[in-house]
């Protein structure tokens, strides 16, 4: 059994094969879910920094001009990511994998009336 590297090329023996790393790439597809990741930590963030911006606003604790700064900084990273992440799915840029139910994506354009149920007198 030959062990491949996508690394390298699809389907050719791998001269570094030693790393797993290798065989991982080459067994596994990517399911990396960025858009639904980049929605999640953004809104995360955006709540982290509220929570955080919360204590001078209201308390009057932490009341320093640069920790005011460092709360606007992480919510527009928030913001940042949260706009990426909204992008991403709605412009449809995630690759299938098998969360994509290909059979029914397939079937979906033929609309095959179902089969007539007969019923057997015995």
């Amino acid at each position: 059994l030959a062990q491949v590297c996508v690394v390298c090329a699809p389907r050719t023996p791998c001269p570094v094969a030693r790393r797993p790393r290798c065989l991982v790439e080459a067994a596994m597809p990517c399911e990396c879910q960025t858009g639904l990741s980049s929605l999640m930590v953004g809104i995360v963030v955006i709540l982290a920094a509220g929570v955080f911006t919360f204590f001078p606003a209201f308390l009057g604790l932490f009341d320093y001009p640069w920790y005011i700064a460092l709360c606007w900084i992480w919510f527009g990273i928030g913001m940042f990511f949260t706009a990426f992440g909204l992008l991403w799915e709605c412009m449809g840029c995630q690759k299938e994998g098998r969360w994509h139910n290909k059979k029914a994506s397939a079937r979906e354009g033929e609309e095959a009336a179902p089969a007539p149920y007969v019923m057997i007198d015995a």
